[in-house]
């Protein structure tokens, strides 16, 4: 299956307080300034989240292997992973959800409060399915368009009854609480550039305490993607 044209575009509302400065130079480093031609240029902000959560994923999968850590399965979770690596999946998400790169800030944001909440761990069993989900909710409620949830299912490779499942879970398990204060936001703008940079994230006190930076999990492949 490929991706067509997309269905019916919906109208969303900002999820941050207010409104970020994006000729700041973190965000312009990451590249979160949107092109005012339209053209899809991939933004840093991808490279460095796919590099970054392969590696929290294949950390807690050691951990968990050495019985360091103890997975908690949730509803994000895939029978295995997919063939398809983090870094073609985000560029597949980009490709094809249209959404502006602020959202995929946003979508790590929830899928590490998710994680904090459900105390759990980012492996490759879940990455995609919170990938997938994360994205559309942070394009729900940060652009000005966004399309409906069967568009995204078949960008994401899975069913349309499933993501809304997804969707719903990830929701409620953040209390609805969607909106991200300006400076949380860029807090994890700031460790991001710091990972950029050298990979200094894992040593900065900050992330400690973010769930994302040491345990979590996911799962999924693609042509239409498959998630098992």
């Amino acid at each position: 299956m490929s991706i067509h044209s997309p269905p019916t575009v919906y109208m969303g509302r900002l999820a941050l307080h207010e409104e970020i400065d994006t000729g700041s130079d973190v965000y312009l480093a990451l590249g979160l300034k949107e092109k005012k031609n339209g053209t899809l240029e991939k933004p840093p902000v991808l490279e460095i989240l796919s590099i970054l959560l392969e590696r929290i994923a294949k950390k807690n999968e050691m951990l968990a292997q050495s019985k360091v850590i103890e997975d908690v399965m949730t509803d994000f979770h895939g029978i295995r992973a997919p063939e398809m690596g983090v870094e073609q999946y985000l560029d597949r998400l980009f490709r094809h959800a249209a959404c502006s790169p602020s959202c995929f800030v946003a979508a790590f944001i929830y899928v590490d409060k998710f994680l904090q909440r459900k105390n759990g761990y980012l492996t490759s069993l879940n990455v995609h399915r919170l990938l997938i989900t994360s994205v559309m909710v942070a394009a729900k409620f940060i652009d000005d368009a966004f399309f409906d949830n069967a568009y995204y299912a078949k960008v994401g490779g899975i069913s349309t009854r499933e993501l809304n499942k997804l969707e719903m879970k990830l929701l409620f398990d953040l209390d609805f609480r969607l909106q991200i204060p300006t400076e949380t936001f860029r807090k994890y703008c700031l460790m991001l550039e710091k990972e950029a940079l050298g990979g200094l994230m894992m040593e900065s006190s900050y992330w400690h305490d973010c769930k994302i930076s040491i345990p979590n999990h996911l799962s999924e492949s693609i042509k239409t993607p498959s998630c098992q």
